[in-house]
């Protein structure tokens, strides 16, 4: 007889695993097709942003949809101040820090940590430039702070380039 309640328990666990693997599926699907229609909706606009490393096609709609006309920043560092890679000073005494910034635009920061994390798992000029930070003493935020920064400002230019054609 205590086989029985074991068997009615190990067939629930097992209905209502195939109920998760069906959701997950069907999730999938949902996210294929949400990523095929971010990539039609990118083919008619005229953006380089996607030869960028690390920039994909969700990165890219991000960056350009929180941008708009990158003409009404006058300079990296604006935009910068913008999307929240400019640091904040947190010196205190002869030790200079700085912290993240908690104001701006986060979706477009969030593009921007998305594209750091990119590529830093690929080698490349973005894993040189955290390695060479590391090197010299920067914390590992700190480090991945100043790729950010880096990735704003060549995001920046790429969006002028785009701009002036």
């Amino acid at each position: 007889m205590a086989s029985g309640p074991r068997q009615r328990w190990r067939r629930r666990r097992q209905h209502q695993a195939q109920i998760l693997v069906g959701d997950v599926r069907r999730l999938d699907a949902q996210l294929k097709a949400s990523k095929r229609t971010i990539v039609e909706a990118l083919a008619a606009v005229p953006t380089s942003l996607g030869e960028l490393s690390g920039v994909g096609p969700v990165a890219t709609c991000i960056i350009l949809a929180h941008t708009g006309d990158v003409r009404r920043f006058g300079s990296e560092d604006n935009y910068a101040s913008y999307n929240a890679t400019a640091p904040i000073d947190a010196s205190s005494g002869p030790r200079k820090r700085h912290r993240l910034n908690p104001r701006g635009n986060r979706q477009l920061n969030h593009a921007m940590h998305i594209i750091a994390f990119s590529q830093l798992s690929h080698a490349g000029p973005g894993r040189d430039y955290y390695e060479r930070k590391i090197g010299e003493g920067k914390s590992q935020k700190e480090a991945v702070r100043a790729l950010k920064r880096q990735i704003s400002d060549v995001v920046y230019r790429q969006l002028v380039r785009d701009a002036q054609r």
